[in-house]
């Protein structure tokens, strides 16, 4: 798993290998790499949907040993893959967003949601946002996706405002925020519980595909919006708002 690790290091992000090495090192620890030790790990997880991605880790890790000849035969190819199940995944309207920002303590706070919101930006790529990737013209910010992949992300009006507000509140080094990625997961995480609404990263990315496709936004726009490179995720997040599109013509037509 180590050598695995070291051969993943050019162009993964920090969180990636950590993701990596969460997943493989229990598997390694305690069970054989062959079929029925890769069922066993993954029958005896108790973590429901992320099942699959232990299993996409264990098949890179797989892929690999293949490759570099480390194995004769290929397990992961003996395994079938767990089968997540298709919930509808939250989102917030506009007026919660608005509602989370009023609610949340400090302007710091306030512009992190709101951009969340705007930009449907992964935590990492917020984390690492600098000043001069502001492009204040366009209201875009340019940013290192997934993947390594530069990219481009934009704001609103409304969001400019408080990120011009706390940039000149805040002018001592070239770092938009005082928080890093751990201290925003747990300021949201505070904040969902005062207000009862759902308020994490993955929650406001969702947010922003759903709230542009309730403003009529075609799915293809929201993609590249959103930095995703295919319309798979895009209609997995607005499927809620499809549904209540649907909801809406059978309550007039019933």
């Amino acid at each position: 798993v180590n050598q695995f690790l070291k051969s993943r290091r050019q162009g993964l992000s920090p969180r990636t290998m950590e993701y990596y090495e969460y997943c493989l090192k229990p598997l390694a620890q305690n069970y054989q790499l062959t079929p029925k030790g890769i069922n066993q790990f993954l029958a005896n997880l108790s973590c429901a949907n992320a099942k699959h991605a232990y299993f996409r880790a264990i098949r890179a890790l797989c892929n690999w040993l293949y490759r570099q000849g480390y194995i004769k035969d290929n397990p992961i190819l003996k395994v079938d893959a767990p089968k997540p199940t298709k919930e509808i995944l939250p989102s917030l309207t506009i007026e919660q967003v608005e509602y989370i920002i009023d609610y949340a303590d400090g302007l710091q706070n306030k512009v992190i949601i709101a951009l969340l919101a705007d930009s449907g930006m992964r935590l990492n790529e917020l984390v690492n946002l600098q000043i001069d990737n502001i492009d204040w013209d366009t209201c875009t910010v340019t940013i290192w996706g997934k993947g390594n992949k530069q990219r481009k992300a934009a704001f609103t009006n409304g969001t400019a405002s408080l990120l011009r507000q706390w940039l000149s509140e805040n002018t001592n080094s070239s770092n938009l925020w005082t928080l890093r990625a751990r201290g925003i997961q747990i300021m949201l995480h505070r904040l969902s519980k005062k207000t009862g609404l759902p308020c994490n990263p993955h929650t406001l990315r969702r947010t922003f595909a759903s709230n542009l496709h309730r403003k009529g936004l075609d799915v293809e726009h929201i993609m590249r919006l959103g930095g995703w490179e295919s319309l798979d995720m895009v209609l997995r997040y607005t499927k809620s708002v499809k549904f209540e599109d649907s909801l809406k013509l059978y309550q007039q037509v019933a």
